[in-house]
């Protein structure tokens, strides 16, 4: 396999921040109809499981099998992407997840996740509030220490800094494809915001890359404060993070230009509003592509009104980020 990016750029980190290959690239990047809309489309990304949770793992597992740990804890939404991933990915490497899961409005998609998870054998631990799920998390994490059992944890949506790496690394990905006359440079980048580790990879990698290019993430969680000052943290620390490793990464670094939008947020995380609904339809008449109603749908409807005409012209790329399909693994 090629040398991810990061390490073919940053040579010194080879040793320092391993990746684990779980996911061929780059994903492929099309034109939608006539207009200057662009589709860079993850849902196969990853073999087990697709999506953009799939580009954090490559980092932030192969950072927990460099440490050794023995179990890993993590969290989300019953419906929630992230969760699968982990439960898949990580039992595949052999470390055992403990899922802790918030509940969210009960529908065909959450029962789906929610079966997928157990498939893996990965235990799952319900509960009613944010506050309860860190509470518990913190538990699990002390209970797996005492029994000798090292763990490790990744937080919701597997945003931190090495899961951050993740879309420093496809930035770079869509940099190449630019180069190579796949597309132009985007005006902006249209991304559903949740943990906000998507954002946060791709406002450093856009800037790293050399791509003057304006992330617009469209919130679709309320249960937590996730907004450009938060995302710009998570970047400075996953430019910290290379850093430390030896990538002469500049200190301040500069981010690529950042709007958090929350118009389409609708009545809140994990419940559909009239607006992704019909964006759901819309993406998968004139795309293919299929959007879950609580997230990657709210991203289509706010990329409906940024290819309406009401805002300057320029070429939009959506960068789909949800998983083609949750059944198991055969």
């Amino acid at each position: 396999m090629a040398l991810p990016r990061l390490h073919a750029c940053y040579p010194s980190v080879v040793a320092r921040l391993p990746f684990l290959p779980l996911g061929a690239g780059p994903t492929v990047v099309r034109r939608v109809d006539q207009h200057d809309l662009w589709i860079k489309d993850d849902s196969g990304y990853g073999r087990l499981y697709g999506g953009n949770k799939v580009r954090k793992l490559e980092w932030s597992l192969a950072d927990l099998l460099r440490r050794r740990c023995r179990v890993v804890v993590t969290g989300g939404g019953t419906g929630s992407h992230h969760a699968v991933a982990v439960a898949r990915y990580a039992t595949a490497a052999g470390i055992p997840a403990h899922i802790v899961a918030v509940e969210q409005p009960h529908d065909d998609h959450v029962e789906e996740q929610l079966a997928a998870v157990r498939a893996t054998g990965a235990t799952t631990y319900r509960v009613d509030s944010v506050a309860a799920a860190y509470a518990t998390a913190g538990r699990l994490l002390v209970g797996a220490a005492v029994a000798g059992r090292r763990p490790g944890l990744l937080p919701v949506g597997g945003s931190n800094a090495h899961g951050c790496l993740g879309f420093v690394e496809a930035a770079f990905e869509l940099a190449e494809q630019v180069a190579a006359g796949a597309l132009p440079a985007p005006r902006r980048i249209v991304v559903p915001v949740g943990s906000g580790g998507t954002a946060a990879g791709l406002i450093l990698g856009l800037a790293l890359a050399g791509l003057s290019t304006e992330v617009v993430g469209i919130l679709v969680n309320d249960k937590t404060r996730v907004g450009p000052a938060q995302i710009g943290r998570m970047a400075r620390a996953t430019a910290g993070l290379l850093r430390r490793h030896g990538a002469p990464v500049p200190d301040p670094v500069f981010l690529a230009p950042l709007q958090v939008r929350r118009e389409w947020l609708g009545p809140g995380y994990g419940i559909p509003s009239a607006a992704s609904v019909d964006a759901a339809r819309w993406l998968r008449h004139h795309t293919g592509l299929v959007a879950d109603p609580v997230y990657t749908a709210k991203a289509a409807a706010a990329l409906r009104e940024l290819c309406s005409g009401r805002v300057p012209a320029g070429p939009t790329l959506y960068w789909h980020t949800a998983p083609g399909t949750t059944r198991s693994p055969a």
